[in-house]
């Protein structure tokens, strides 16, 4: 077998209504729910104008600055995928521009996220499909290989499999593990719902504060008529 150079399948893919459930729950309440230790790094930012995100991973590790991969995992995407592609992070040569975007849109694609550049950036806000990533240039790609398709990647110590759930929104990306998934989804509801309650109380003027008092006591802090 070809080291680094090679096409897998997708052994099993998260659910379409389980995607849909959690493309209504804000990136924050589900990373909260995922004790706040993933994430893929502030560099991978919106290079759409607006909105969220939420499909399952076609995974690709490119070479950087080669996007020969990339092309192949837009000809095998599947209506409602979010190809993520780690290519190092270098932002020397763009991974994508307007071309590659409007057919990936013709394949069914709901958003990319790559650990690497991209140009055309004012395609990108216009047709506003979802898109995070690390930075813009306007020098293209190669096309040489080597890389994988369908295989775990890593961005910024986040990993991703094939088939996991990727959600993105103007606060950055997060991937879910398709075995978590569930349990993930009930908490981070119970926790959204707790977050428009106290939404609620704020805008009612019934939050109750005293909770800061208590943790800076706790902690030793001392208050002015200690």
């Amino acid at each position: 077998m070809p080291i680094g150079f090679r096409i897998c399948n997708r052994a099993r893919v998260a659910s379409k209504e389980l995607v849909e459930a959690f493309a209504k729950l804000p990136v924050a309440n589900v990373s909260d729910t995922m004790n706040r230790v993933t994430a893929a790094g502030p560099s991978l930012r919106p290079m759409h104008t607006s909105g969220s995100m939420a499909g399952v991973a076609l995974t690709v590790r490119a070479r950087p600055g080669d996007n020969l991969m990339l092309h192949k995992a837009i000809d095998m995407a599947k209506p409602g995928d979010v190809i993520v592609c780690d290519a190092g992070g270098d932002l020397t040569n763009a991974l994508m521009g307007e071309l590659m975007l409007a057919y990936a849109i013709k394949r069914g694609v709901v958003g990319f996220v790559l650990n690497g550049a991209i140009r055309d950036v004012d395609a990108f806000r216009q047709v506003n499909l979802p898109t995070f990533a690390a930075g813009i240039t306007h020098r293209g790609p190669y096309k040489d290989g080597p890389g994988e398709i369908n295989v775990a990647i890593s961005l910024n110590g986040m990993v991703i499999e094939p088939g996991d759930i990727v959600i993105g929104d103007s606060d950055g990306v997060l991937s879910v593990p398709l075995d978590q998934a569930e349990e993930i989804l009930q908490k981070t509801a119970a926790k959204h719902a707790t977050e428009e309650r106290q939404m609620k109380a704020i805008a009612e003027g019934t939050n109750d504060r005293s909770w800061v008092d208590k943790a800076l006591r706790e902690r030793g802090c001392e208050f002015p008529n200690d």
